[in-house]
């Protein structure tokens, strides 16, 4: 079933996939899949070169009963202070990693944004985030870099102490949106650069210019919600609307 776990059938079709030389996206398309979920299930099962579908079938049983051997993770940070449920909070947190997770972020960025965004203050120290999704510090470290490079957190220091925090708040996705938008113009300017060299009239060509128009007309269309979500919010901040909150992003 698309977006449910992967079944041993499905894990045969992968393999006959990879035999005939099928490349991630073609194997995800004809299973109903991301591709990112078939380069998951394959890079950690052996690579393209060793993937096999009975042995990836009994390695993720036995991942499964570990993970149900394993003790779960404490509640979230805030989780009581408006007399909410601790397990409702807890099932949220795990559904919405879920969904991230299917996005294509990596699991253990998915409950680390999960992990914040349910929290009131919108803040977790590393001891925090080691604790609650039983990782190493490591491993928290290096996902805060991805995550922090995709504008989706930003770090900041304890007060009066030499440790960090990490922080999300209201903006994370227009920050998110922006950084991709910034991506988009680096790409469509290698498009049209690449046009050029290969030539504008020539197939290859045609398709990077084509990819450039596209991505610099989806950069100009979120631009202009951008700056309507600005308006929005500077209307609420004077008073003209339910809230305010100040310190959005500002258009690059």
């Amino acid at each position: 079933m698309p977006g449910g776990r992967l079944t041993a059938e499905d894990r045969q079709r992968i393999a006959e996939g990879l035999a005939e030389g099928l490349g991630f996206a073609e194997i995800g398309r004809r299973l109903g899949r991301p591709a990112s979920t078939v380069m998951r299930e394959v890079t950690r099962n052996g690579g393209p070169g060793d993937y096999g579908a009975q042995r990836a079938q009994e390695a993720t049983r036995r991942r499964a009963r570990r993970h149900r051997q394993a003790r779960s993770p404490a509640p979230p940070v805030g989780d009581s202070s408006h007399g909410r449920d601790p397990g409702a909070v807890r099932d949220l947190t795990e559904s919405f990693a879920a969904l991230l997770e299917q996005q294509g972020m990596s699991r253990i960025g998915a409950r680390m944004l999960a992990c914040l965004y349910v929290t009131d203050s919108g803040t977790l120290t590393a001891a925090d985030l080691v604790q609650r999704l039983h990782v190493s510090p490591a491993s928290i470290s290096q996902t805060v870099a991805f995550l922090e490079q995709q504008g989706l957190l930003r770090r900041e220091r304890v007060p009066g102490g030499r440790r960090e925090r990490y922080v999300i708040d209201d903006d994370l996705w227009i920050r998110s949106t922006l950084a991709a938008l910034q991506m988009n113009e680096t790409l469509a300017a290698a498009s049209q650069r690449a046009a050029e060299i290969l030539g504008a009239e020539t197939p290859a060509g045609t398709r990077f210019g084509t990819s450039a128009e596209f991505l610099l007309l989806v950069n100009a269309t979120f631009h202009q919600v951008v700056e309507q979500w600005q308006r929005d919010q500077a209307d609420r901040s004077a008073g003209r609307g339910p809230s305010a909150r100040p310190g959005s992003p500002q258009v690059p």
